[in-house]
């Protein structure tokens, strides 16, 4: 009767194996997939990524936003002409030359203005360009390869069934969190672009002060936060790309039950820092 009993410990533990390995594959077939996926998605510029969206925003903030940026850069002019004026000792003293310095100045903020779209766009076709070549360079170093998961697959075999029942538990574990893992990052890709399409449909407001000493600080933070918000898509890659090559050490590690809860942490770890990339790019920017 042993071989009976080897013979069902046996079938036991292939069963659970299967089950291990479909829950785990699954898992890494993710991490694989996601490092592709999160650098096509924030790698896009907005007119890429929806262009309904893009066509619509770019009509409101031609037909809507632009004359109110007008009025308010008709405004800045007048109050600089002003300004120009009362430092040569309140009007006693007036040169010439003011004149063209005023006219020289109203004309690059006027075409400042007129271009502020094509400087937005220019602003993320430079995020793009970085996002793209760091995708390159970090897809290749974060897949799990089929050696691994058989190596990981030959530990499991050395334990016994109560363990291995332990550990089936725990991959199905893992599989209710990589699926939440899934939504927080769609949340925090889908929310960044939202945001973009948000930052742009004004832009002409903040680009109508950049002229001016006094009112220029408003234009200057939003092209700092412009830059921000185009370059977290490099910090959320980066982001990615560490908890790929820590999940790796899943299918190397020789404690299995250990692994599977350091996937967890680093899953956890993962949404975490995802949610910091945004005030981090700000702060490298300083942006506020």
């Amino acid at each position: 009767m042993g071989w009976l009993t080897d013979w069902i410990v046996d079938w036991f533990k292939g069963l659970l194996i299967g089950g291990i390995m479909g829950n785990l594959g699954g898992l890494f077939d993710n991490v694989n997939n996601q490092v592709g996926e999160i650098a096509t998605t924030v790698g896009q510029t907005p007119g890429a990524f929806n262009p309904g969206v893009f066509a619509l925003i770019r009509n409101l903030s031609e037909t809507v936003v632009l004359p109110i940026a007008g009025i308010i850069l008709t405004f800045v002019a007048t109050y600089e002409l002003i300004q120009l004026f009362i430092e040569k000792n309140n009007l006693h003293d007036i040169d010439t030359w003011i004149f063209f310095k005023w006219a020289f100045k109203t004309f690059i903020a006027v075409m400042i203005l007129s271009n502020a779209w094509n400087i937005v766009m220019a602003v993320f076709d430079v995020a793009q360009h970085v996002i793209n070549n760091a995708a390159g360079v970090i897809s290749g170093s974060t897949a799990v390869t089929p050696g691994m998961m058989a190596a990981f697959e030959a530990e499991l075999w050395l334990m016994d069934v109560g363990p291995l029942l332990g550990l089936w538990l725990q991959s199905f574990l893992i599989q209710i969190i990589v699926l939440v893992m899934n939504i927080v990052v769609f949340i925090i890709v889908y929310g960044r672009l939202i945001e973009i399409y948000l930052l742009t449909s004004v832009a002409p407001i903040p680009f109508a002060t950049l002229s001016n000493s006094q009112f220029g600080s408003m234009g200057q933070n939003y092209l700092k936060s412009l830059c921000a918000i185009g370059f977290q898509g490099l910090l959320i890659l980066v982001c990615v790309a560490i908890y790929a090559v820590m999940v790796q050490s899943i299918a190397i590690s020789g404690d299995p039950i250990g692994a599977i809860w350091a996937c967890i942490g680093y899953t956890v770890l993962l949404c975490f820092t995802m949610f910091k990339t945004g005030s981090l790019a700000k702060s490298i920017f300083q942006a506020h």
